[in-house]
């Protein structure tokens, strides 16, 4: 899939991200996409709102996905607001992608386009905990900070696992490199042996010496 990424969020920890787009309607759309991280079982809240109304001349489509190819929400023409929740089962990047295709050359039309990510901590409904245990304020912004800090935690682990594959990927490499470059100043000086025991031996049979 083609498309360009205007905007790369990779969050260190879990944040509230809100964007404001104004996407111009062209009839061959240009895809814009934010892209984001989530670690393995974060809750991801994604709210995408949109002025104006279906059939005013544009057609905004909306796709959701992560880097392994699993779709989570498509949706082609809408307004208003869409709602996508999902909670992946793997550490990865997803993708919000936006188009807006309009359906009659030669007009200036345009949205715009609020989005709005929620990860982690930031995603759960709090009011709804608070009421639910008869949670003090206090107590909850204590429990933010609680989970906030072990996502911040995990995600370091994650980080500096991710580390250590890569440097023993590096090593591996340079080891194989290592092992060629070997392999092949055994062959160079072999093949050159080779070359002056025949020469020798060719100059004798001639007797040029």
């Amino acid at each position: 899939m083609k498309y360009s990424v205007i905007s790369v969020l990779f969050a260190l920890f879990s944040t509230v991200c809100a964007l404001h787009l104004d996407m111009v309607a062209q009839t061959i759309p240009e895809q814009v996409c934010i892209r984001d991280f989530v670690m393995q079982g974060q809750l991801v809240i994604v709210s995408v709102t949109s002025d104006g109304q279906v059939n005013d001349g544009q057609i905004l489509s909306l796709d959701v996905f992560d880097r392994m190819g699993n779709q989570y929400r498509e949706k082609k023409d809408f307004a208003g607001n869409i709602r996508v929740t999902f909670t992946p089962s793997y550490t990865t990047s997803f993708d919000i992608c936006l188009k807006n295709e309009a359906q009659i050359a030669g007009r200036s039309l345009s949205r715009q386009v609020e989005v709005d990510i929620e990860i982690g901590s930031e995603a759960r409904d709090w009011s709804r905990i608070q009421t639910a245990e008869k949670l003090k304020p206090v107590e909850v912004e204590l429990r933010k900070i609680e989970e906030l800090t072990d996502e911040i935690a995990d995600e370091f682990n994650y980080l500096k696992s991710r580390e250590e594959r890569l440097r023993d990927t590096n090593e591996s490499t340079n080891r194989r490199v290592r092992n060629f470059s070997a392999l092949v100043i055994f062959v160079f000086i072999s093949l050159g042996v080779w070359q002056i025991n025949y020469l020798k031996k060719y100059f004798r049979a001639k007797h040029i010496i």
